[in-house]
């Protein structure tokens, strides 16, 4: 973000509604289970080990047969474990700003091999951690916040400027949007530019 609060107009909103409902309409209901057991797994333990790591890895359909997954693997299971439970601390820390909360979050996820740069799969840990208040970062998304005018740097501190954009969206949506979870603003982005979302925008 710039800084700047931003304002869309009535037609971008709409295309935003507009892509949401084609993702829903789109992708199978099922698509979220691996993400729903490790948000389910992760309530009861307050952390996240390697497994669920390579879940979330397999949901967001990145690749493994790089280095940084091989030195996430040498790791013992409880220093990851060490790790994320710190991010997930952060990340439900309700004293902080949903923003504040993913610049923490992000920032103790940095060690571990595979988190010290790129916000993919970090935003999944994080969003798995507190899904009630964090987003999924996806250059798709990120892609649909520039289609709407709103500039995200890929400066250091990218994954929280992303969350603060999705809190001003939905602190300043019409209603029904005004509802949705920070979830469904991240479809909304992710689809925006879309082939199959063909609604127009000015």
């Amino acid at each position: 973000m710039t800084g700047i609060p931003f304002t869309l107009a009535p037609e971008q909103w709409q295309r935003l509604a507009a892509a949401r409902q084609a993702y829903t309409d789109t992708v199978s209901p099922h698509y979220d289970e691996t993400l729903q057991h490790v948000v389910q797994r992760t309530r009861d333990s307050g952390d996240i080990g390697k497994a669920d790591i390579g879940a979330l890895l397999m949901w967001k359909r990145l690749r493994a047969d790089t280095p940084w997954a091989a030195e996430l693997m040498a790791l013992a299971d409880a220093d990851v474990r060490r790790t994320t439970a710190a991010a997930t601390t952060a990340a439900r820390d309700t004293s902080l700003s949903r923003s504040a909360a993913a610049q923490a979050g992000r920032a103790a996820l940095a060690p571990l091999p595979g988190f010290r740069t790129g916000d993919a799969l970090a935003s999944a840990i994080l969003t798995a951690a507190a899904p009630d208040r964090m987003a999924i970062y996806d250059r798709r998304a990120h892609s649909g916040l520039r289609t709407l005018g709103i500039t995200l740097s890929h400066a250091p501190g990218r994954y929280s400027r992303y969350v603060e954009a999705i809190d001003q969206l939905l602190a300043d949506a019409p209603g029904p949007i005004r509802n949705w979870t920070a979830r469904d603003m991240d479809t909304a982005l992710y689809w925006l530019n879309h082939p199959t979302n063909t609604t127009t925008s000015t």
